[in-house]
């Protein structure tokens, strides 16, 4: 699965709303790498950046000063560390998350249970998988972020989803961490995000997540085919 596209399409912005955005540096990659930069009390931190052409106008076009760079899934280091250095910021990674934190080339901040005023939700800690994932979740300003677990890309949904899990958590979705919380808009670390009654997307995608793994897995395996 080829990581980005072939470089013809200008980053695109998405997940436009008062408080934060998103881009696709390459949008024409099927993986829909997302990054976002969202704003608290006048910091700006730029979550699991995909560096490119035109990011820094993005984060740029955001009212506050850049706090730093935010690893929020151990396979998301992509290019957070050269996005710090360029703006002279740490990279801020959970104080639990393990083989990130010595593989990235600038200065490193641990956070606990808050990252600013955004709580830091533990998807998934490596218990099952070798998958060490946070959410953040600005309950105020109505932002979930989760950059793995959930994604609106064609490979996490089948028809009729607007947001599907991951299909390797498929069968044992994370359920305990996500449900209950009802936010505004759900951003992700794959697609754009979910602004239209966003609660309602999360709770269908976390009950249906079982039901529809044989739809999903059998959609993936045609398309690999084809």
């Amino acid at each position: 699965m080829p990581m980005k596209g072939d470089g013809t399409a200008d980053p695109e912005r998405i997940d436009e709303f008062d408080g934060g955005l998103g881009w696709l540096a390459y949008p024409d990659e099927r993986m829909q790498r997302a990054s976002h930069a969202v704003t608290d009390d006048g910091d700006v931190w730029i979550l699991d950046p995909v560096d490119g052409p035109g990011v820094d106008e993005f984060v740029a076009s955001i009212d506050g000063d850049v706090a730093g760079t935010v690893v929020c899934l151990d396979r998301h280091k992509r290019d957070a560390a050269a996005v710090a250095d360029r703006h002279g910021v740490p990279v801020y990674v959970p104080e639990w998350m393990t083989g990130v934190a010595d593989e990235l080339d600038a200065p490193v901040e641990r956070f606990g249970d808050a990252l600013g005023g955004f709580d830091a939700i533990a998807v998934k800690r490596g218990a099952v998988l070798p998958w060490q994932e946070v959410a953040l979740y600005d309950e105020t300003g109505g932002t979930l972020y989760v950059p793995e677990a959930v994604g609106t890309v064609d490979f996490m949904t089948v028809p009729g989803e607007r947001l599907g899990v991951h299909p390797a958590l498929r069968l044992l979705p994370p359920r305990r961490p996500l449900s209950g919380l009802d936010p505004d808009r759900v951003l992700v670390g794959h697609g754009a995000g979910v602004h239209d009654d966003a609660a309602t997307a999360l709770a269908e995608a976390l009950r249906r997540s079982r039901r529809t793994a044989p739809e999903l897995y059998a959609r993936t395996a045609a398309s690999m085919l084809s």
